[in-house]
């Protein structure tokens, strides 16, 4: 072992934090699920062609950086290439913060060998997302939840809806927000349900009620029932407004991420009961 390697990451044997594959794979499918934390280190994680379904990625040697702003969850479990010093010493500085963590007994190595499910990224990058070209509400709110929460250096490809398909097989691509004629994805629309909402589902971010408020306002907007929701008009109304004025559809994204910022600042706020009410009086 390199020992210039910070204490982090000495090798430990915790059997009651360890999490076997066949344990974690009953646990994903369960309302409850534990957050999934992708702690390879960052050349493997680069260099790997797939990660686990619904896992957030974090870089172990910037742990300072994220610990504290990890999304909510009852559980969380980590894993690294295959589950030695990485994720034990993560998913022991998690529990130092209170957390229940455990980490993924063979890592995804052991996960592979017993072929459970993976999904992909390309090689030599972060994960890659494909959707409709010209976005408005959904195709920009999902690329901020990914950013926000799941991999800050995810790449996002807006195209011509008939190409969504072709350019999620060269590119090793996720489509996301098309339907089923499109592209065959889970990161969609089902029935009253936007693809904000299958996010959130699926990264197991339920526990967030900051976020799930923001989902409301989402879904709102986007499927023109702004009745749910108070603030969905003014989103609305700010998303087709930038649309018009930035016909470039990665400028538009980049202009929109403060907007959804604020929002879930907001929301946060207001889940808390210290939002603030705004009425002008003059000095």
């Amino acid at each position: 072992m390199d020992t210039n390697q910070p204490s982090l990451f000495l090798l430990s044997d915790e059997p009651a934090h360890a999490c076997s594959a066949t344990e974690l794979a009953a646990l994903s499918r369960a309302d409850d699920a534990p957050l999934l934390i992708d702690a390879r280190k960052h050349g493997a994680f680069i260099d790997a062609n797939s990660t686990l379904p619904g896992a957030l990625r974090r870089d172990p040697l910037q742990l300072d950086a994220w610990i504290n702003t990890l999304p909510a969850a009852r559980a969380v479990c980590v894993f690294c290439v295959h589950g030695h010093e990485v994720s034990q010493g993560v998913a022991r500085a998690l529990r130092a913060q209170g957390r229940a963590a455990r980490f993924l007994v063979g890592g995804i190595e052991g996960w592979r060998a017993l072929g459970l499910p993976l999904v992909a990224k390309p090689v030599g990058s972060a994960t890659c997302w494909v959707t409709r070209e010209r976005p408005k509400i959904d195709r920009i709110a999902c690329p901020w939840l990914i950013r926000r929460f799941v991999d800050a250096q995810a790449q996002f490809l807006y195209v011509p809806t008939f190409e969504v398909q072709a350019v999620a097989t060269a590119q090793n691509a996720t489509p996301y927000d098309v339907n089923a004629s499109v592209a065959d994805t889970p990161f969609t629309h089902d029935g009253t349900l936007c693809s904000f909402d299958a996010f959130v589902r699926i990264y197991h971010l339920h526990a967030d009620t900051a976020l799930a408020k923001l989902a409301d306002i989402v879904r709102a907007a986007d499927t023109d029932r702004l009745d749910l929701a108070p603030q969905a008009a003014g989103l609305l109304a700010i998303s087709l407004g930038m649309s018009r004025n930035i016909p470039d559809d990665h400028a538009m994204l980049e202009a929109m991420m403060p907007v959804y910022d604020a929002l879930y600042a907001w929301c946060q706020d207001a889940v808390a009961g210290t939002d603030e009410a705004h009425n002008w009086k003059p000095a």
